[in-house]
């Protein structure tokens, strides 16, 4: 026959996972609970207490054999139900049923003297088991390790002194020497201090537990909390964001194809009786169409995600050479290689294409220069025309340059005009590289 493996770990862990005293413990009490706790314990030292006192019941009738000299069974029938009622009721005021700092303690007095009387008419060795069980409860209640210490400190003579009376009276009020009682008391006294020590260590830990599980909880808390912050602001941002574009189609590119329809329309009127004006402002039109077009493009691109870009220096050298091309004006530039914020850049490339626009609009200018360079931590970008130019304190700032203002001012910048009449304009758009 074959040898029976003994059952493994796993299947003893197992089994213990299917019992219903496991069932019980792992169910019905919340161990993050330290108040649960403490009553779960406080009930299993209290069925403790009196199970002790039905063996010292039973350790006393079991007396009535003995030729114990001057043995009065019924008096210490009396004695040990007295104090076996004030421990019992004792123990279950202070632990269950009073939060009164002074009744407990009173409570616990009346504990330790009702265990001295049971166990002196009893003459059991079951002091130190009650004594443990009382300092259990005690230590558990006390919240401050130093109280816990001091009532340590104080059950080491108190059980002492305990155990004297306790025997003395035993023994008919026999005297024991004080050597032969701390003899007697040597192992009690290691079980005291070992259980204070693993007592005390096992609520340390249990207490670091539960701080380290609340630390995590909020810690959960806040992340989501955090989380659920960073999709409000991102979902807020992302509208702001498409607000923001939509007023823009609504202004730059609306107000470009408006533009586009008035110029047409214009050089509609003038096409036979002045060819070459009504062809400035075809070309004119041409170019804000581009414009219009560009733009749209652009917020297409920011809807769907996709951002990339060129450089700056591209892109403005891309509309200067798509304004030049097939409409016989000169621009001329220079541009400087300058890194700046994507709201910076489309700023700067609109306001390019509007300087260009309004040039050959109403300055009915050919020619234009273009400078992009860095200047005292800001970008500056020039642009000047040779075309009729205006009285920069009489004039009334239409839609476009009013709309530049405003972006270059929302961008920590500025708009400057210069120009006197006859002699073009100058655009200058002042922007802080950082930010």
């Amino acid at each position: 026959m074959g040898k029976t493996n003994p059952p493994t770990n796993g299947t003893l862990t197992e089994k213990l996972k299917q019992s219903r005293f496991y069932k019980f413990f792992e169910k019905k009490i919340d161990w993050k609970m330290e108040r649960q706790v403490a009553v779960v314990v406080n009930v299993v030292m209290y069925i403790l207490i009196v199970i002790t006192e039905m063996l010292l019941f039973v350790e006393l009738f079991s007396q009535r054999k003995l030729p114990i000299e001057g043995n009065n069974f019924g008096g210490r029938l009396v004695v040990l139900i007295i104090a076996s009622g004030t421990l019992t009721i004792g123990n279950a005021v202070r632990v269950f049923f009073s939060s009164n700092s002074v009744v407990k303690f009173v409570c616990f007095i009346l504990e330790m003297i009702a265990s001295v009387a049971m166990i002196s008419v009893t003459g059991s060795n079951y002091l130190i088991f009650l004594y443990i069980i009382l300092l259990t409860e005690f230590y558990i209640s006390s919240k401050k390790p130093m109280n816990a210490l001091a009532v340590f400190i104080l059950s080491i003579p108190v059980y002492i002194a305990s155990y004297w009376v306790a025997m003395s009276l035993w023994r008919g009020g026999t005297e024991l020497p004080y050597a032969v009682v701390i003899s007697d008391s040597v192992w009690a006294l290691v079980a005291l201090v070992a259980h204070f020590f693993l007592v005390n260590f096992a609520l340390g830990f249990y207490r670091q537990y539960l701080k380290l599980d609340k630390a995590l909880t909020e810690l959960g808390e806040s992340r989501s909390e955090l989380q659920k912050a960073y999709d409000s602001l991102a979902e807020a941002t992302a509208l702001e964001e498409r607000q923001r574009i939509a007023k823009e189609i609504h202004d730059t590119a609306g107000h470009s194809i408006t533009t586009v329809i008035m110029q047409t329309e214009a050089a509609k009127l003038v096409i036979d009786k002045n060819p070459e004006d009504a062809k400035m402002k075809l070309i004119a039109a041409n170019l804000q169409a581009k414009n219009a077009l560009e733009q749209l493009r652009e917020s297409v691109h920011v809807l769907s995600g996709n951002t990339a870009k060129g450089t700056l220096k591209n892109e403005l050298t891309k509309v200067i050479e798509e304004s030049a091309q097939g409409t016989g004006i000169s621009i001329r530039y220079e541009i400087e290689d300058i890194t700046v914020s994507a709201a910076k850049d489309r700023m700067l490339c609109n306001a390019l294409k509007e300087c260009i626009s309004n040039g050959l609009r109403h300055g009915g200018a050919t020619a234009f220069w273009v400078e992009l360079k860095p200047e005292f931590g800001q970008v500056k970008l020039l642009i000047s025309d040779n075309g009729c130019g205006v009285d920069v304190g009489n004039l009334k700032k239409g839609f476009g340059l009013t709309a530049m203002s405003e972006s270059a001012e929302r961008l920590g910048g500025s708009l400057q005009l210069n120009s006197e009449e006859g002699d073009g304009l100058e655009v200058v758009v002042r922007l802080p590289i950082e930010g």
